[in-house]
């Protein structure tokens, strides 16, 4: 009767409900059976385990972990438990949880009646994870919905600070092909800030504790590649039983080193979607306020409204911006009304995440210090549209949103690729209908997830202190520098190949000018001053000079682990800027001696085809390349004599330019007299669909395009038009 009249929107009225109900339940004793059957159970375990060890009392409730609902942490879980009498007082506080203000307000939000909920209480050994390593893993992409890898994050101590929200922990994504292939199949790692970590507290007046990580520890790993890949082997076999993408709790034991399965329930957001993909864009620039984990992919403004206690949630109105430390499940009833969700911390499997993604409202979680950025009452604009990392930014700034039906494409006489340079993009953008991708460019990687001059890794002993200072903590979680440059790449390079798979995957080798080096770390070290760097010090040139050489081997040692070890081997390799038949040679030979030999393990090298001189000269660039893939911009630039960075000429600059295709034509009839790829990677087939119809009436085997734009101009190709 009691929830019958209330209004789970009022959160006064709510609280004083939930709290009657639950003290009702704690003063209602056990039935004789249920007593008799937990002291045997018990007699049991402690016949098994011995009487020191301690317990995890948890919750499983049906309208919890169904199929369709999954509201992660809505019932209680305690832990280091010890002795009977306090087993069946956790006991009795998980069965009163099944009446928390959150629990209540989500079975009226999902539609389930109060009565038909069924809860029990599971008894397990605690596994000394206080002294080992915790985390949550899914069994897809959380963000995406990639069926083919699994996610992992990890955090020292207890899992509760991982599930919880409270600390920024460890992230792996795990390949599962390459993983049933028996190869190495880690394809990322992201250091989290594992700032604090809860233990057992030791003849304390609490089970647990919360106490702070060295300083030392936080910047390490939490758990190894191989335990990575240990636990994504669990999954596969929790998956495979339940025949539906999981999410699973897990621990590492201090004492023993083994991992255990902790607890394992549906997925429910990813694993519903549909054949419509929502797109979100943002089209305007502002000022970066604070940043963290992206939720969700989706982009949501209003008035941010800082609440550090649940008692202030009455200040949060519909369409407003949630600015908190961090949430727990009790925060449900605010969150559904917030246009967007922003926290201090946690990760992505944390329950702000998971609620966010299950509420559909944008979230950035793992921010560190937004509460203190982000001013209550402030204008801003969350975008978690922009890959892994979540932006909020000052004012209500424009951004656009369509839908797409991914139903099947018209038949074109042509493939259609992709430029994808964002390895935190590439899950989802594999879901748009495509043929590979045409262009992968290294120089996102290093710029993004590297961030330091290739020299200055390799001669890391001998930089001043402060550079010193400034990169330890960057690369602490590898072995040495070097291996930190190699790593990252091919963490990048191999997350857009196992996103693609089995399409191929066109990697063009590092081609930033010596003025975008000079802006990595220690770049002014290394780097000249051009006054052209646009026809400057770049691309072929570079790798075999000998100052450039040993870094470009790096790129090499990356493409070779991801091809060779990981057997990506859908990895293509492309050349860029190659203005010789002399450099070309000696670039092929190059590669072949680190290990990168043309036509071994089905290695084809392309060639950025982008100066006159390779149009010129198709035929006899084809000697050493198995195809062209056209760089439309540069192409145009050099043909016309225009700066193509220069706002002065900016309106003479059109691939469409008859001296432009006059160029295009001999390259691609080259290639096609020769049997040998051709595609376009350039700008100019994203910018003009009227270009890219003229390219395949030339035959051009390929077009690569933005992923924007790919359903429009494939359906323009086919002489269709987009909704």
């Amino acid at each position: 009767d009691t929830l019958a009249r209330l209004d789970v929107d009022d959160v006064r009225a709510l609280a004083s409900a939930g709290a009657q109900i639950r003290q009702w339940v704690m003063e209602t004793p056990f039935q004789p059976p249920l007593e008799q059957a937990i002291d045997a159970a018990y007699a049991t375990l402690e016949k098994e385990y011995g009487s020191e060890v301690t317990w995890a009392v948890r919750s499983s409730a049906t309208a919890e972990d169904l199929p369709d609902a999954s509201f992660a942490g809505q019932q209680e879980t305690f832990l280091n438990v010890s002795g009977l009498a306090n087993i069946k007082r956790q006991i009795h506080e998980v069965f009163a949880s099944l009446f928390n203000d959150r629990a209540i307000a989500y079975r009226v939000h999902q539609g389930f009646e109060h009565s038909l909920v069924a809860l029990s209480a599971g008894v397990q050994k605690m596994i000394r994870s206080d002294i080992g390593a915790s985390g949550v893993m899914f069994t897809l992409d959380t963000e995406s919905g990639f069926r083919d890898a699994v996610f992992i994050t990890a955090s020292y101590g207890l899992g509760e600070m991982v599930v919880q929200g409270a600390v920024n922990p460890d992230e792996f994504y795990v390949h599962k092909p390459t993983l049933e292939a028996g190869r190495p199949a880690v394809l990322r790692r992201n250091v989290g800030g594992k700032a604090i970590q809860m233990i057992y507290d030791q003849g304390g007046p609490e089970p647990v504790k919360i106490v702070d990580v060295e300083e030392s520890a936080r910047h390490r790993f939490s758990i190894t590649d191989a335990e990575a890949e240990e636990l994504a082997r669990q999954a596969l076999t929790i998956e495979r039983h339940y025949q539906r993408p999981m999410d699973i709790e897990w621990a590492r034991d201090g004492i023993d080193g083994r991992l255990y399965i902790v607890q394992a329930r549906p997925e429910t957001v990813q694993s519903r979607t549909g054949s419509v993909i929502e797109r979100y864009k943002m089209q305007q620039q502002g000022t970066v306020i604070a940043q963290g984990r992206s939720i969700g992919g989706r982009i949501g403004a209003g008035t941010a409204k800082v609440i550090m206690s649940l008692n202030d949630m009455e200040h949060i109105q519909p369409g407003d911006v949630l600015v908190t430390d961090m949430t727990d499940p009790d925060w449900e009833p605010i969150m559904k009304r917030a246009a967007a969700i922003v926290t201090n911390r946690g990760g992505r499997t944390c329950h702000a995440a998971i609620i966010a993604r299950e509420l559909g409202v944008p979230a950035v979680v793992g921010c560190n210090d937004a509460t203190h950025r982000i001013a209550d009452g402030q204008a801003v604009t969350v975008s978690c549209a922009e890959g892994d990392t979540g932006f909020i930014y000052d004012g209500l700034l424009e951004f656009e949103y369509s839908t797409v039906e991914m139903s099947a494409m018209p038949e074109i006489p042509t493939k259609i690729m992709m430029n994808v340079g964002n390895p935190d993009r590439a899950f989802d953008f594999a879901a748009i209908p495509n043929a590979g991708i045409g262009l992968a460019r290294l120089e996102f990687i290093i710029n993004n997830m590297i961030g330091i001059h290739p020299r200055a890794l390799l001669e890391f002993d001998r930089l001043p202190q402060d550079l010193r200072e400034q990169i330890t903590p960057m690369i602490a979680a590898y072995e040495s520098p070097r291996e930190f440059y190699i790593a990252k790449i091919a963490e990048g390079v191999s997350t857009l190949a196992a996103a693609f798979t089995p399409g191929p995957v066109i990697v063009r080798m590092s081609d930033f000018k010596s003025n975008e080096y000079a802006n990595l770390i220690a770049g002014p070290r290394y780097e000249p001053e051009e006054e052209n760097p646009m026809i400057g010090f770049r691309g072929a040139s570079r790798y075999i000079s000998e100052d450039f050489r040993a870094c470009w081997e790096m790129e090499c040692e990356a493409l070779k682990r991801v091809r060779n070890e990981m057997g990506l081997t859908n990895v293509e390799i492309m050349i860029p800027f190659v203005r010789t038949l002399d450099e070309a040679a000696a670039v092929v030979d190059a590669l072949a001696e680190n290990g990168l030999r043309r036509g071994e393990n089905g290695l084809r090298l392309i060639m950025m085809c982008e100066l006159p001189s390779n149009a010129v000269l198709a035929e006899e660039f084809l000697e050493y390349f198995d195809g062209f893939s056209i760089g439309s911009n540069d192409m145009t630039q050099l043909t016309l004599g225009l700066d193509r960075d220069s706002a002065l000429i900016a309106q003479g600059f059109d691939e469409r330019n008859p001296a432009v295709k006059k160029m295009l034509s001999m390259a691609i009839g080259a290639c096609k007299a020769r049997g040998k790829y051709v595609g376009i990677c350039g700008q100019g087939p994203s910018d003009h669909p009227d270009l890219a119809k003229w390219l395949l009436d030339q035959g051009i085997s390929s077009v690569s395009l933005n992923p924007d734009t790919v359903i429009d101009t494939w359906l323009f190709m086919a002489g269709q038009q987009a909704d």
